[in-house]
């Protein structure tokens, strides 16, 4: 059978972190000759450590490893506060709503907040190292805010996708044994709001005891139900926070996050994600998946719900140092030009999307990529199921002038 083989672009290959097969066929064989050695280097020169760890990795009790033994590191200053030294006034996240309104938070701004949302976390609500946060949020800021804010306290985020019915978010938040909620009233999908709060208000009549207080980010101002000693307004409650919360020191192996399964095969299942070993994968892949620059603007399309939200738009894109797109709506509202018309826009260096939202922009607009200016455009991801050979090629030459 013929192989069509798809060279990279030179020019781009000139600069990459990995310029050739060859180079990477030698990172390959480097890691095999000495596997550990081989992480200490990178894991020496990409994470600053708060305290030096003893052992690259621990591997006495399989299949319960260790990563980089007693290494001391917060995921919070790895994401932003390393950064504002040099960077304090470059884009961290740029966020377009579904109805066009877009901000631009620079690290400086980014810190600010999250430290804010970390001391309300800490001194309204009692929020401390190990607690568990569960977060049902649309894709707007506050999200990154207090993923960001339980990294920098120790308190350990789940993340539930908006989508998922109450009952679904009740187990997770049963199981998690949560002690707060946060949410919003709702967001904008397709230029109409929506509404998320209601959903935690099932959720919460139905059990999940362990929550002490739901707190609710004012997003599209929907009249909503609210509980009084629970529920809390952010948007009230954030203005009289400090700006200023000293970050906790965690052990490289503490949990810094869990995200369950989707419970297709019966009961959802937590997995949960240490500190030290995800943050250096995140931005390794960042590096060398995306080459990604510090200089450059990055978009992945998906749900801070999902794995590939958590890794590819929060932290492994700060951790680099890079602007990262957050998106509120659809790529194809208010037509299917709308993912095209935001990398014109923004001048979007790296995309990244699912192989179904590309059959879909290619069903629904073909010659909708012509209408707009790509060239800023230097990698294309796809993530999820297999893509098949008609939608890759429409992606990589329509969308990347085959370059």
């Amino acid at each position: 059978m013929l192989k069509e083989i798809f060279d990279p672009n030179p020019e781009f290959a000139e600069r990459a972190a990995i310029k050739s097969m060859d180079e990477y066929w030698a990172l390959q064989n480097k890691a095999k000759e000495d596997y550990e050695g081989f992480w200490k280097s990178y894991a020496d020169e990409k994470i600053d450590w708060l305290s030096a760890y003893k052992e690259v990795l621990d591997d006495s009790n399989p299949p319960f490893y260790k990563w980089f033994t007693e290494g001391r590191l917060n995921i919070c200053n790895q994401c932003v506060d390393r950064h504002l030294a040099d960077h304090a006034h470059k884009t961290a996240i740029l966020f377009e709503g579904d109805r066009g309104d877009v901000e631009h938070i620079s690290y400086a701004q980014l810190s600010l907040q999250v430290n804010k949302m970390a001391n309300l976390l800490r001194h309204e609500f009692g929020v401390t190292k190990g607690d568990r946060v569960v977060l049902y949020m649309p894709m707007i800021p506050e999200a990154a805010y207090a993923m960001l804010a339980c990294a920098r306290i120790g308190a350990i985020h789940s993340i539930v996708f908006g989508g998922f019915s109450s009952e679904a978010l009740k187990d997770r938040i049963e199981d998690a044994e949560a002690k707060v909620v946060i949410t919003a009233d709702g967001a904008y999908r397709k230029g109409k709001p929506y509404m998320l709060k209601q959903v935690v208000d099932d959720a919460l009549s139905q059990g999940g005891e362990c929550v002490e207080a739901v707190l609710v980010v004012k997003r599209n101002n929907e009249e909503t139900a609210w509980v009084e000693g629970r529920d809390h307004n952010y948007n009230e409650l954030i203005v009289h926070q400090h700006a200023e919360c000293p970050f906790e020191a965690m052990d490289s192996e503490d949990p810094l996050f869990l995200l369950y399964t989707s419970g297709s095969t019966g009961k959802p299942k937590g997995v949960q994600h240490n500190t030290a070993g995800y943050i250096l994968w995140a931005q390794m892949t960042m590096e060398w998946v995306f080459d990604i620059k510090e200089s450059d603007v990055y978009w992945c399309t998906a749900d801070i719900g999902w794995i590939t939200g958590h890794t590819y738009i929060i932290y492994g894109p700060l951790a680099a140092g890079a602007t990262t797109v957050m998106f509120e709506g659809v790529p194809t509202y208010p037509d299917a030009g709308r993912a095209w018309k935001m990398v014109q826009d923004h001048k979007i260096n790296q995309f990244y999307t699912a192989p179904t939202a590309i059959r879909v922009l290619h069903k629904m607009g073909e010659d909708e990529p012509k209408k707009y200016d790509l060239s800023s455009l230097k990698v294309l991801g796809t993530v999820g199921e297999p893509i098949d050979p008609p939608a890759w090629k429409w992606y990589y030459e329509a969308v990347g002038n085959s370059n």
